[in-house]
């Protein structure tokens, strides 16, 4: 009957512990989701800056092919968009709703060429040495992009990047400490038990063995619940918002499932070793005032 209520009492303990060490490892899981899906957003936003080229009305369309070819093979060029005359026109009747030729008695807009740049250059000092260099080049009238712009994002996504690390940092630190507690205070329970195998001779390596096979066991489960959940979330929010594709896709999902799995059976293991070690080091009469 006792050893009954003893399993009974163990399995009680491991599920409540797997179930706070779930909870725990979905919360680190997001945070590694906030910044990773932070770092693809600022991506996104910063490669959908627009380089406005505008280009002469001189300019013939073999130029404009060979300017297009020019451009295509430059490493700043993320993607890039030709704008006729007639269709810059026509955009901006659309936007207006009037047509600014019918009063003028001719067509003021210019043909251009809209870029869009890699993360990497979507930056002022190096839109600025592009604008300088697109310049000097024949049939281009002017470069224009939006400069005040670019700064104020490029400094909120900084500043941003800062905070989201400082809280990522905290909330491991903070997984780390629950998830340690929960580990402890099971292994707590069964102090006596570990006592008695010390007694009557086990080495430390036959009574850690079963206690590190639990916790990587712990881990193993917590991960694969944590994931689970996370990745149900992901997919439900993206049935709400197909944009959400844009910064969460297949890679990040991986790195955080990883990530989450690595995290499980490092802490689990980890918090089971250093606190089998505490109460193998015990002696009797310690164990009973603590």
């Amino acid at each position: 009957m006792s050893k009954n209520r003893a399993s009974s009492l163990l399995s009680t303990q491991f599920v409540t512990a797997l179930i706070s060490t779930s909870l725990v490892l979905v919360l680190l899981g997001t945070i590694v989701l906030f910044v990773l899906t932070a770092r693809n957003l600022s991506t996104y936003v910063k490669e959908n800056f627009n380089v406005t080229i505008l280009l002469s009305d001189d300019i013939a369309q073999g130029e404009i092919a060979s300017l297009q070819k020019s451009l295509e093979e430059q490493p700043y060029v993320k993607s890039l968009k030709y704008i006729s005359k007639e269709r810059a026109l026509h955009e901006q009747c659309i936007d207006m709703g009037t047509d600014p030729s019918e009063f003028l008695g001719y067509n003021p807009f210019t043909a251009s060429f809209e870029i869009k740049v890699k993360s990497e250059y979507a930056n002022n000092q190096s839109l600025s040495k592009i604008a300088k260099q697109l310049k000097g080049t024949e049939k281009v009238m002017d470069v224009i992009y939006q400069k005040e712009l670019m700064n104020s994002v490029n400094n909120n996504i900084r500043k941003f990047s800062i905070i989201l690390l400082i809280i990522a940092a905290l909330f491991t630190y903070i997984s780390f400490a629950l998830i340690n507690n929960t580990v402890r205070l099971t292994i707590f329970s069964r102090r006596f038990i570990i006592n008695t195998m010390k007694l009557v001779g086990a080495s430390w390596g036959f009574i850690r063995r079963p206690f590190l096979n639990q916790g990587l066991l712990l881990g193993v489960l917590s991960a694969i619940i944590a994931d689970a959940i996370i990745i149900s979330i992901v997919y439900w929010a993206k049935n709400f918002d197909a944009e959400i594709n844009t910064v969460i896709d297949m890679k990040v999902m991986i790195i955080v499932s990883v990530s989450v799995f690595v995290f499980g059976l490092l802490i689990t293991f980890l918090c089971t070793y250093f606190s089998l070690s505490k109460y193998l080091k015990m002696s009797s009469n310690e164990l009973y005032h603590i």
